[in-house]
């Protein structure tokens, strides 16, 4: 069973991950707003991971000091989703 899980980011140009989970696996992700090319990038990249692996490749990831990223708040996101 598909699990889908939408994202309000807070700290970053994303406003909202929208993800897709089936088995402990990301199946789709899809950021709005944002830098549309790195988005789509980390989008791709994680889709088949998973969660877990995905949380501890991109939690922590800080862009220009703001203490959080996209990639950050994907794992923001994935890790409510446990």
């Amino acid at each position: 069973m598909t699990r889908h899980i939408t994202h309000l980011c807070q700290g970053t140009c994303s406003r909202q991950i929208d993800i897709d989970i089936e088995e402990g696996i990301i199946r789709h992700v899809a950021f709005t707003g944002g830098c549309h090319g790195n988005t789509q990038g980390v989008a791709a990249l994680v889709c088949g991971m998973p969660v877990e692996e995905a949380i501890a490749r991109l939690d922590g990831i800080d862009c220009h000091g703001k203490g959080t990223s996209c990639p950050d708040q994907l794992a923001q996101a994935l890790k409510s989703a446990r």
